[in-house]
């Protein structure tokens, strides 16, 4: 077994409960971190047999792209990606954080936390 983790990769987006987090936007960070066997790859050095970080960072791009009111529902979102579209993952964890949340006081960020496996 190994790891890829895909750390701090921030993005502009539209998430929120409130009508002006989905009009203004906000920042946002996520990282990614993927359990798979990479032993294969460590061997034949062939992109095609490990998790390539490339499609992760994609992945993760396009559902934060799609406005939500949770971060726990575009969390998922990435989690059901990358299974589906990596077939060699075996364990995900996703982190999306807020940064700079508007909850009335000095808050650097906010972060949900979601792990699941095959």
């Amino acid at each position: 077994m190994g790891k890829v983790r895909v750390s701090n990769i921030k993005i502009y987006a539209n998430h929120g409960c409130l009508k002006e987090e989905t009009i203004i936007g906000s920042d946002y960070q996520v990282n990614v971190e993927v359990d798979a066997d990479l032993k294969k790859a460590s061997q034949t050095d062939e992109l095609s047999e490990t998790v390539d970080y490339v499609h992760i960072n994609h992945i993760v791009k396009e559902e934060m792209s799609i406005p939500s009111k949770l971060l726990e529902h575009v969390a998922q979102r990435i989690l059901n990606r990358i299974f589906t579209e990596i077939p060699i993952a075996k364990k995900v964890k996703v982190a999306v954080s807020k940064i700079n949340p508007p909850i009335g006081g000095d808050v650097q960020e906010v972060t949900i936390i979601l792990k699941s496996k095959r």
